[in-house]
């Protein structure tokens, strides 16, 4: 196999006027440049009855597509940590840019915890037994495989048992602090195409 360079046929760039300041990892600018990665927004939703719960994350990413599986970090002082150990299941809904209060209600923003985290939004059961958004972008509903503790969060590794496709909408996405869109809505697209019948 040849390995080609390319970096003699690139443009050369003019050095920026001013250098990234250097930090030391261990600095609380860590979180600040974290909030540089803009991420889609997802509610991980783990237990059963009244003994269920959730939180928002950012962090969710495709582990393998075969078999498929899917990861995210959790802080193992959540009050989900303890419910998904016991319940060995959860759902990764995929938040639509509509849906921005199911993610501030899982991420606690105005004191909601446990079952009340559901309020105000339809649920249905996946084959795990999961609770799975209804008009989510997509749901995942995954058997829990493996809980790896470091430091302060623990890798949460899940195979997806079935997956749910909804609508076409804009994403929820979020940076810099605040919750963001990418795409349009369905009825937005269907009005800015012309697409609307007279």
């Amino acid at each position: 196999m040849a390995v080609l360079s390319l970096a003699s046929s690139l443009p050369t760039r003019a050095p920026t006027s001013q250098p990234a300041r250097a930090i030391p990892a261990a600095s609380g600018d860590f979180r600040t440049a974290l909030r540089h990665l803009a991420g889609g927004v997802s509610v991980i939703t783990t237990g059963r009855d009244e003994d269920r719960t959730g939180l928002t994350v950012t962090s969710l990413s495709s582990l393998s597509a075969e078999p498929p599986t899917v990861m995210f970090g959790l802080n193992l002082s959540s009050s989900t940590y303890p419910i998904l150990a016991r319940h060995r299941s959860f759902g990764v809904n995929f938040l639509s840019a509509a849906q921005k209060q199911v993610a501030d209600r899982f991420a606690g923003r105005g004191g909601e915890k446990g079952p009340a985290r559901y309020a105000d939004a339809e649920w249905s059961e996946g084959r795990t037994g999961a609770p799975l958004l209804e008009g989510a972008l997509a749901a995942l509903d995954c058997e829990l495989e493996e809980l790896i503790e470091r430091h302060s969060h623990a890798i949460v590794i899940g195979r997806v048992r079935e997956v749910r496709l909804g609508s076409n909408d804009a994403a929820l996405l979020y940076w810099r602090g605040d919750y963001e869109r990418l795409g349009w809505m369905a009825e937005e697209a269907v009005t800015a195409l012309g697409l609307r019948s007279a």
